[in-house]
């Protein structure tokens, strides 16, 4: 063999080597980038979450985010923050003692804590009004810490978002588990709704809890109130108005004259283990029957004023649908236990029995 082909053929040996070289390299590569987003989400603000296993450090702010990760049967120990919205030691005897990173979901946060129990998620709200996310990724994500937009109070999300956090987690099956349970309850209540027209359907005002101290602020079409009333068998009057809650004058109110007044009952001391012991419902009400022209509306003439807790606007919501369904029609739900679904929801997926009282309803003077 000449000296021309020895040098060839070293020359086609060093290509074929450095050739498998670079295809091992690129597959290692691959491999490793695949691993990476082995588990891909995409939270509720649009934003992919790519990680290379279940996340072992979590951060979360609202009892929303606790209650869907419990309902999961996610392992609490991976919870290293929360919230003061976790504060009761009945429904939360472990998350309330861990290590506090904000006063509440909607104030702000004690980043040297938070960095402090070292997260590897942090969890918060996506579209809340009160709480700006985006500059709280901006902060968090460059240090390692993936920020997941969740909010679990809105009907036509909640499922998609349950399954963010399954995905996230591996509980797959236990998600189908809870959509089963979900079909089951819908398909009561829409039985039961039926053969309803459209004249049985009670037109409902709802309103926002701020509406004691100005002109009243309702809840429209993109609220989740508004696909709850709609499956209860109701009908929201403002739910063609802009945004999520606006303002709308007394007079307007007065003209749609509704069949029902409902109130969110977020700030009252309504819900698990509270029990309105200073009345504030009955003041509430009272108020409202106040405003001029309000003695005569058929929701007040007809005491079909409502105020529901906060829960039932949470990941509570498919289990409380029962319970406005029948408030809404109670003639077609009176071999139907509400109450039972709402049991069935704390001892099923909080393991503690219900306690409070959930709903205030106006009395005949």
């Amino acid at each position: 063999m000449n000296r021309n082909k020895i040098i060839s053929v070293i020359q086609v040996t060093i290509l074929l080597i450095c050739s498998f070289g670079v295809w091992q390299f690129s597959s290692q590569r691959d491999a490793l980038e695949d691993r990476a987003s082995a588990i891909e989400v995409e939270d509720s603000n649009g934003v992919v979450h790519k990680f290379d296993s279940h996340p072992q450090r979590v951060a979360i702010t609202n009892t929303y985010a606790g209650t869907v990760m419990r309902m999961l049967e996610i392992d609490e120990s991976v919870i290293v923050g929360v919230s003061g919205d976790f504060h009761d030691e009945n429904l939360w005897p472990r998350l309330s003692e861990k290590t506090m990173i904000q006063q509440s979901a909607h104030s702000e946060i004690d980043f040297e804590t938070l960095l402090d129990t070292r997260p590897d998620v942090y969890i918060v709200f996506a579209t809340n009004g009160m709480v700006d996310t985006e500059p709280i990724r901006q902060m968090l994500e460059p240090l390692g810490i993936d920020v997941v937009a969740l909010d679990f109070y809105k009907y036509d999300s909640l499922r998609y978002e349950i399954n963010v956090l399954a995905a996230m987690f591996g509980k797959e099956d236990v998600a189908q588990e809870i959509f089963d349970e979900f079909d089951s309850i819908e398909a009561m209540v829409h039985q039961q709704l039926a053969n309803i027209s459209a004249e049985q359907r009670p037109r409902i005002v709802m309103e926002h809890h701020a509406s004691l101290t100005r002109d009243p602020v309702v809840l429209t079409g993109t609220s989740q109130w508004t696909d709850l009333i709609e499956r209860a068998g109701g009908v929201n009057v403002f739910a063609n108005l802009p945004g999520h809650t606006t303002h709308v004058d007394m007079e307007a109110i007065l003209d749609s004259n509704p069949d029902v007044i409902m109130f969110d009952g977020i700030t009252f001391d309504i819900g698990y283990n509270a029990f309105d012991e200073t009345d504030s419902c009955t003041t509430h009400m009272d108020f409202i029957i106040t405003r001029p022209g309000f003695e005569s509306l058929n929701a007040v003439q007809n005491n079909r004023m409502l105020i529901m807790s906060g829960e039932f606007a949470g990941p509570m919501m498919i289990h409380g649908l029962p319970t406005l369904a029948k408030l809404l029609h109670p003639d077609l739900f009176v071999d139907i236990n509400a109450e039972s679904y709402l049991d069935d929801y704390f001892v099923h997926h909080h393991d503690t029995e219900r306690i409070g009282k959930f709903v205030c309803i106006s009395e005949e003077g």
